[in-house]
């Protein structure tokens, strides 16, 4: 595009050289102002677009967690495999599981959260799975699928879990372990002290 205007020059020169440059100009203008205003319009566009999708994704998932229903449970899982919509379906969907026994579909749906991108996600699948294995006696395993998942500031929450594994495995000298390094992880403000002094004091 043209330099607009010379600095310096009388203002009927300049109105002369404004008219010369949009005249000049004028296609390019015409093009940029198109191009302005779609980008508006594609940003308008992608913005609604997101809306929907998220509506669509909540829709899916109170239909699978309120009816429990498979086939919108299949679609939120098709569509919206990415949604965190999707990722609290599932954990809702291993809990049903767990109240009708159901361990190993639980364990299932569990198994492909262990390692999301939310480490929040994560962390809670592995701790359910790790409850569900401590349910079912597989002491072993659920130590290992504790092991096998970094807890972050949840150290003293996979602590507490690992007493109650060694607990019911009667390794009582580790779960004592577990149990005061849980206490020094877990803030003196926390509910949870009271209930780990009382799991260590009947080791004692």
């Amino acid at each position: 595009m043209k330099n607009f205007i010379e600095i310096g020059e009388t203002e009927d020169e300049q109105a002369q050289q404004i008219k010369k440059w949009l005249k000049d100009n004028s296609l390019q203008i015409i093009v940029g102002i198109a191009l302005g205003l779609g980008g508006i319009w594609g940003l308008g566009a992608y913005k609604t677009y997101q809306q929907q999708q998220s509506v669509e994704a909540r829709s899916l998932y109170l239909n699978t967690t309120s009816a429990n229903n498979e086939a919108a449970f299949d679609a939120l899982s098709a569509n919206h495999a990415d949604s965190g919509y999707t990722q609290q379906a599932i954990l809702m969907l291993a809990k049903s599981a767990v109240k009708k026994q159901d361990y190993e579909s639980a364990l299932q749906h569990l198994s492909g959260l262990v390692n999301a991108e939310n480490d929040l996600i994560a962390i809670v699948a592995t701790m359910r799975m790790a409850t569900i294995q401590l349910e079912m006696g597989k002491f072993k395993q659920a130590i290992e699928t504790l092991n096998g998942k970094n807890p972050g500031e949840f150290n003293g929450l996979y602590s507490q879990l690992k007493g109650d594994i060694y607990t019911a495995n009667n390794q009582i000298e580790k779960a004592k372990e577990h149990y005061k390094l849980a206490l020094s992880q877990i803030s003196k403000d926390s509910e949870l002290q009271s209930l780990i002094s009382i799991k260590l004091a009947d080791l004692n």
